[in-house]
């Protein structure tokens, strides 16, 4: 049996049917271009084609052997398409692919790298095949797609998943953020998808951070902000991702706080290319001549001193003409040393 890395090359685009002598059948070439030259032994027999047949086409070479009863309908490398059809067929009935496998044919991630994740019923056996992370679930068949191919999860299933599997919070906040700012999904759509699961780890902080999304907040580092810096605090809400066109140019400032006239960028990455620093300069010195005060902050002051970060935020709110007073977030908050 040929392991997935061992398959994983690039082919050629495009598949084209290989049967030229008719002996397959149309009914096998229509499965065959739509699982992108691969079938499963029992789908072959299915329309027609004799074990005999099947050993010839093997044993000649045009057809090749992936896993046991999988076969691809041509020689040379398989391409990734062709590897994750291999993959869902090797599993079996309903077997659906999930998770960073399902975020990659979505367009939720911008690389292929780990296993190949499929999720099967609970009630299944599978044999484990190299490459292949498998997942039991006793609702896959309600979280499949119900159109697209190969089988996947459809896109909430598949956030959803990733974001309960999550090593911490702060990534499993990031998905649901990063598959509405990609317009994948929407915040109400998922809080549905929340809604149908009995037990989701961080189910509070998800939906929190769902509501945040709906709100403007498009990164982990925004939401944390709401989070921890202005609603732990008690500051006055603001406006996340507001539009602005200044000399010609729209730019989207992270938080603005209309009423008091300030902007507050917030930064997740250590360092910027030259081209986004340009950018970031010419949105700060057009906030200044707006008569916007800019604050911005990174990823170490929002997770690790939000406090401090409240207290200064706080202050030039004061300065502009805010009455209120923050209040801290809690049992050794920093607000009150920081003032």
């Amino acid at each position: 049996m040929r392991s997935v890395a061992a398959c994983a090359q690039t082919a050629p685009q495009g598949f084209r049917c290989p049967f030229a002598d008719g002996q397959a059948g149309g009914v096998l070439e229509e499965v065959l271009v739509r699982q992108h030259g691969v079938v499963a032994r029992w789908q072959a027999l299915a329309c027609g084609m004799s074990e005999a047949a099947l050993r010839a086409r093997v044993g000649s070479g045009r057809w090749q052997r992936i896993f046991t009863g999988v076969y691809a309908a041509f020689s040379g490398p398989l391409s990734r398409e062709a590897v994750l059809w291999a993959v869902v067929l090797r599993a079996g009935p309903g077997a659906t692919l999930s998770h960073r496998t399902a975020a990659e044919l979505e367009g939720l991630v911008d690389d292929v790298r780990g296993p190949i994740h499929v999720t099967v019923h609970r009630d299944r056996t599978v044999i484990p095949v190299e490459g292949v992370r498998l997942h039991y679930s006793s609702r896959v068949d309600d979280a499949r797609h119900p159109a697209r191919l190969p089988p996947r999860t459809t896109v909430e299933e598949t956030v959803l998943d990733l974001a309960v599997s999550a090593p911490d919070l702060d990534e499993a906040m990031a998905w649901p953020a990063r598959a509405c700012q990609r317009r994948r999904t929407t915040p109400e759509r998922l809080l549905r998808a929340l809604g149908k699961r009995k037990r989701v780890r961080w189910r509070a902080e998800l939906t929190a951070a769902l509501a945040d999304v709906d709100e403007g907040a498009t990164t982990p580092l925004e939401i944390r902000f709401v989070r921890d810096v202005e609603r732990a605090h008690g500051l006055p809400p603001s406006a996340r991702q507001v539009r602005s066109l200044r000399g010609g140019r729209v730019t989207y400032e992270d938080v603005r706080a209309e009423a008091y006239g300030v902007v507050i960028e917030l930064d997740g990455r250590a360092a910027h290319p030259f081209a986004e620093r340009h950018r970031d300069m010419r949105r700060d010195n057009a906030a200044v001549r707006a008569g916007r005060a800019p604050l911005r902050y990174g990823w170490a002051d929002v997770s690790e001193r939000p406090c401090l970060v409240a207290a200064e935020i706080a202050d030039v709110y004061r300065r502009q003409g805010w009455t209120g007073t923050p209040h801290p977030c809690g049992a050794g908050c920093l607000l009150t040393a920081a003032a």
